[in-house]
């Protein structure tokens, strides 16, 4: 696949990933300024959580066998979608089931009728998977695009229409089932691919074995990240929760908006290397130079800027939200410098060894998880950075043999993303120094001080050659080229 075309991909999947993100985040604001609180909020994250744990089965790696594998037959396509199916049957009915112990649990019987909702939503789920997966494989991030903005705008109207006729947390768990539906039918009408009928398990050996080892990883995934919220749940309050939530889910959004886009991208780009036979080092030295290069400086400017973007996004009310995000975005910076940790593995058929860290990285997470949050509530955010720290050591020990990276490369990569990095938020800094407190900083300062923060990265990156900059130049020559302008010159 040549550099153009993995450039042209990526361009339809962070527009339909920045459209998405746009959608959310003005929900998500709406909502939780004048509609939720943050008590209604944790109610809501922790019935998520708790379902998303047993829901880590839903996939059972179906979307990465589909997208990744080398002759998939129209009877594998059939029996992954059979798969699915009885899959999310089975997951429905034990998050049903475990409705009425959890709330016991948390000693909160709202939670019940929540999880009840939540699990007919993942009912619906399998319907778009093996479409969502054949689009990726297919490279057809153009009906992606629409599949993900067509979903969050069906979310996006649920959410604000019922919790603006009182529904409280329900309404983002109705809004989820909405979503769902939604993402299934866009997703089989732009991929062609129906429920099977009558199912079909002809086949499934490959599936169940590729399967069982990556179930492995998504339930060692979801206890990781969902655990946050179920123990700040048990040992602190619903508000803590609703903070913490708010929190992570504003620094994973951000996150996802930056380099998230790409993921999809890069994994049947790299598939396709993998089956040429082509050496990963330089490829992948270059995927991390794209990630730190973009993630680092704007995960770093949302940390210096929690506390104004908390108080102009929410309100006073959500003011306790801003010191969480700092610690929470600061630790997103470790996990940029490891991309593809876990795609990679997977493709390249090292999924024991995956799961081997995988195992390491939840414990390490839930134990400093305990650890911080029998402290307070932001030691609890604070754990995060030491938990960032650990899986980047587990994961770089990983990917080192698997790509054959060079180590003095990447400390070069990394050096050069760091001093963009400061760049970036020295103007916002230097606001806090001389000009008004974080507190005092509104709209227009923190606008400037980003544009000021833009321009000084941009400076930076060609300054001290980052490889990012090759990136730059060749989406920039590609928009020149589109125009009027461009067109004549390259005509005469």
């Amino acid at each position: 696949m040549s550099a153009s075309s993995v450039r042209g991909a990526a361009l339809w999947s962070i527009g339909a990933q920045y459209i998405a993100f746009a959608i959310q985040f003005v929900v998500s604001v709406v909502i939780s300024r004048f509609f939720l609180s943050p008590s209604e909020m944790g109610l809501y994250s922790i019935a998520l959580s708790a379902a998303m744990l047993v829901s880590a089965l839903q996939d059972f790696g179906i979307r990465r066998f589909v997208a990744g594998e080398r002759d998939l037959t129209e009877e594998q396509l059939r029996t992954c979608f059979s798969v699915s199916l009885i899959f999310a049957l089975g997951i429905g009915l034990i998050i049903f089931a475990l409705a009425w112990p959890v709330a016991r649990f948390y000693d909160n019987v709202r939670l019940t009728p929540l999880l009840v909702i939540i699990a007919g939503s993942y009912l619906i789920v399998p319907f778009g998977i093996v479409p969502g997966a054949m689009l990726q494989r297919r490279m057809d991030y153009y009906s992606i695009f629409l599949t993900s903005v067509g979903a969050a705008v069906v979310n996006a109207v649920f959410s604000l229409a019922l919790a603006w006729a009182g529904y409280s947390a329900f309404a983002l768990a109705w809004a989820s089932v909405a979503q769902q539906v939604a993402r299934a039918i866009i997703g089989q009408w732009r991929s062609g691919i129906r429920p099977p009928f009558p199912p079909s398990l002809k086949g499934i050996g490959p599936i169940l074995r590729f399967g069982s080892n990556s179930s492995l990883l998504y339930i060692s995934d979801a206890i990781s990240s969902r655990s946050p919220e179920l123990v700040i749940g048990r040992i602190l309050t619903l508000t803590a929760v609703g903070l913490y939530s708010r929190a992570s889910s504003l620094g994973a959004q951000l996150q996802m908006l930056v380099s998230g886009a790409v993921d999809g991208v890069f994994y049947p780009a790299f598939a396709r290397l993998r089956d040429a036979g082509a050496d990963l080092a330089a490829p992948y030295q270059r995927v991390v130079a794209a990630y730190s290069g973009v993630t680092w400086p704007a995960m770093t400017f949302l940390a210096t800027a929690a506390t104004p973007i908390v108080l102009m996004l929410y309100g006073p009310r959500w003011a306790g939200v801003a010191p969480l995000l700092s610690w929470i975005a600061l630790g997103q910076l470790f996990f940029a410098a490891v991309p593809l940790h876990f795609e990679l593995p997977i493709l390249l058929g090292h999924i024991r060894r995956l799961i081997v860290a995988n195992a390491l990285d939840t414990i390490a997470s839930i134990g400093l998880l305990i650890l911080g949050a029998t402290v307070s509530l932001e030691w609890a955010a604070i754990s995060r950075i030491g938990y960032g720290i650990v899986w980047f050591v587990l994961y770089a020990t990983l990917m080192k043999p698997l790509t054959g990276f060079a180590w003095r490369g990447m400390v070069k990569v990394y050096a050069q993303s760091l001093i963009a990095t400061l760049a970036t938020v020295a103007p916002l800094l230097a606001v806090y120094r001389w000009v008004a407190s974080p507190e005092a900083v509104g709209f227009t300062l923190l606008s400037v001080s980003a544009a000021a923060g833009v321009l000084a990265w941009l400076v930076v990156v060609y300054a001290v050659r980052h490889p990012l900059r090759r990136e730059i130049d060749a989406i920039a020559g590609g928009i020149w080229a589109k125009l009027p302008v461009g067109r004549l010159r390259r005509a005469g």
